[in-house]
This record gives C-alpha cells, structure tokens and sequence, in this order.
C-alpha cells in the first residue's frame, strides 16, 4: 500500500473534512505513487485519515476521494459519487425551465477536479486533478451509462492543468457535437451557446439565479450591462421590462452571440445599445459624457485566481465599483460580483465600501448573492464560494 504520512500537528484540516493536502503538511512518501494514484495518508503517528488521489507537481500534493477506511476508490464509488450529484440537481433544477445546470461540481460533490456541466443533451467535461486525470475514460463510461447524452465534450482548457502536470486538452469524448452553438433554455429564455469556443464550458451556469434576480428587479429602470458577455443579465433585464439597457463587453463575437438571443426571445431592438470596447474605458467615458443609470451590473472575469493575486487584482475592483457608484442615479442600485478564488467575501466588500466611499455615496447591501445550488460549497471547503455578489443601494 502506498502512503503519504504528514507532519506532526497537520491532520487538524483533515479530519474537519477539508479536501486538499498541501505539499508543506507532508512528512514522507512511501511506494513512490504515480500521478492520480489511490494513496492511504496517516498522520505522524500511523493512524489512517483517509484516501487521497496523489499529484507529484502540484503543491496541492494529494486530494482526498474519502475518509472511510473500509472504502475503496473503484468505478463503483466513483459511479456512487456521481449518481449522488446528480440526484441533488433533480431537487433544485426544473427540466421544463431550465435546460443547462453543472451536474458535479469537483470536491463539493466529493469528486475532486471534475466538473460535468449538461446543455440539453450534451455534456461538457473538465478534468481539472491527476486523480481525474487517472479515472476519465472511466467517468466518461459512466456518464454514458446514467444519463444516455448525444455528446460528451471535453474542455480541460484552463491552467490549473498545468499545475497538476497536465497539458491543456480538448475534444469529443463520446458521441456527436452539434452544431455551435446549441440552444439551451435558461429560466424560460432561449439562449445560444458555444461549447467549444465560450468562456469556461460555454457558458456561466453560476448566475442563473442572479439574473433571474436582475430581472425581478429591472421593472422601469434604465440598466447598464458591463461585461456582458453573450447577454444573460442583458435579456434577463429586458424580460423584467427595463426601460433601456447599455451592455459593454469587449468581444464583438460575444455580442453577436448576445444580440442572437435577444432575437431569439423576440426583445425589441430599439430597446437595448451596445459597445464593444474595454470596459475600465467605457465607463470612463460615459462618466465623462454625464450618463447616469437606475440599474448597474457589474459581472467582471476573474481578476486573482488565488490569493497572491488579490491586492494587485483589488484595484481593478476598486475602479469599477468607482465608476458604477458614479454611474447611478440617486436611489439607483448596483449589482456587483466577483468570482476571484483569491478575494473572500471581506475583502471584497472592503473593496466596494472603500469604492463607494471615494464616490461620495451612502450606500447599503441589500442582499448578498453567490452561485446557484447546482454550484453547492461543502461547508468543510469554503474554496468553492467562490462567487460573491452584492446588491447594493445608495440613497436618493
């Protein structure tokens, strides 16, 4: 049997159930274990903790598959594991409303490093850790086996392969991909999306309850759209009868995607106007020009991906919340997001406090938003927040 055995004093996360095992808590490695191997980790005395998928590269060494010790890590567990994630989404996603949602989302769905996302009748992949690296055509066969799809798609293209020891991949793991980009129905409203060629899988799944939010809220208003990608608050806004919308994103490709929605939904065109610039610049310029909004939406990419990143990636926050303080009419509200691993909810409600403090507003959060059930946060692994989201009103 091969072994990792921490340092005195380092089980503490362990056993409250925390997932990851950093290179720095390990004493020893015995029987050399290659890449996604199933390993016993014991703490310094011998004890058994649990069993972990090993990484030699990765300063997250070892990603534990569970604490059982009568388990094994095998296609039954894994089958168990994914059949448990998806029982979760039938509670929390109507089929008949919505038509894309993640079905397994990594270590809060005791799968770590795999996302499967599903847009109709296709699934798109991630293998994001060696341990998953190690049992994908595995995953892929049960995948087949439990939900029949016309197509599984493999999209491990983000760096976070690369800390594993993994090149970036992509392609067809199973069946056919239709035609891009396909329509999936979210909230009632068509929409397209590009599985191949899309941000993350094709689309951000993790909204779906704020835009449904934003559209609850537009009645009336006139709303600004920045960084809006292929339109999900853009069309959710017009649904919830916005007087007018201003979206920003610097692709032209995403905004023809998003101008295709709205077609799609029969929205009319003299209701919406679109730019296509950088978005810290647009917003300079329509502070310039005197504009001024009821309704402003700020869904940012992520800035810091980890912690080291995050001061430096503050600023970037600090000025559009800035801006969007400016932007608003009084007793106008702000939707603002950010979905950087390496900022905490603190941090970046410090942001936008100091931001509004610079734009001379009094300003109140209203709700506190984050990503939708099918995105859960094990309480034992606070890394999967990774989405925070505020509503914020300023006075009149």
């Amino acid at each position: 049997m091969k072994k990792l055995i921490l340092k005195k004093g380092r089980e503490k996360a362990i056993l409250r159930r925390h997932p990851w095992i950093f290179s720095g808590a390990i004493q020893s490695v015995q029987g050399q274990p290659t890449p996604g191997e199933t390993v016993a980790v014991h703490q310094s005395d011998g004890l058994f903790l649990a069993w972990a998928a090993y990484s030699p590269t990765s300063q997250i060494r070892a990603r534990i598959w569970s604490w059982d010790p009568e388990g094994e890590i095998n296609q039954d567990f894994l089958s168990d594991r994914i059949q448990q994630a998806i029982t979760l989404r039938r509670t929390w996603i109507d089929p008949s409303l919505t038509t894309a949602c993640r079905l397994i989302h990594a270590e809060s769905d005791g799968v770590p490093g795999l996302i499967v996302d599903k847009y109709h009748h296709s699934l798109v992949m991630q293998v994001l850790s060696a341990g998953v690296e190690r049992w994908r055509d595995e995953i892929v066969n049960i995948l087949v086996e439990t939900l029949s799809p016309d197509c599984i798609y493999e999209r491990s293209d983000v760096a976070v392969r690369q800390l594993e020891g993994f090149q970036a991949r992509t392609g067809i793991l199973y069946g056919s991909l239709p035609g891009q980009p396909i329509t999936i129905t979210e909230n009632g409203h068509r929409l397209q999306v590009d599985l191949v060629g899309g941000q993350k899988t094709g689309h951000y799944l993790d909204q779906r309850d704020n835009r449904r939010f934003c559209q609850q809220m537009s009645a009336g208003k006139s709303v600004l759209d920045c960084f809006s990608y292929t339109g999900g608050f853009t069309l959710h806004a017009l649904a919830g009868g916005a007087s007018s919308l201003l979206a920003i994103d610097s692709s032209e490709a995403a905004h023809h995607i998003a101008k295709a929605n709205l077609g799609l939904n029969q929205m009319a065109s003299d209701s919406y106007d679109w730019i296509t610039g950088d978005v810290f610049n647009e917003l300079r310029l329509l502070r310039d020009q005197g504009k001024s909004f009821d309704l402003i939406i700020l869904d940012p990419p992520k800035f810091a991906p980890t912690a080291n990143q995050a001061q430096k990636a503050a600023r970037g926050y600090k000025d559009i919340n800035l801006y969007g303080f400016k932007l608003l009419n009084p007793g106008g509200v702000l939707m603002t997001f950010s979905c950087s691993g390496g900022i905490d909810a603190g941090f970046f409600q410090k942001i936008v406090a100091d931001a509004a403090l610079d734009a001379e507003v009094e300003a109140k959060i209203l709700y506190r938003l984050g990503q939708a059930p099918d995105h859960p946060t094990h309480l034992a692994f606070p890394e999967g927040a990774y989405l925070k989201g505020f509503v914020i009103g300023i006075e009149g």
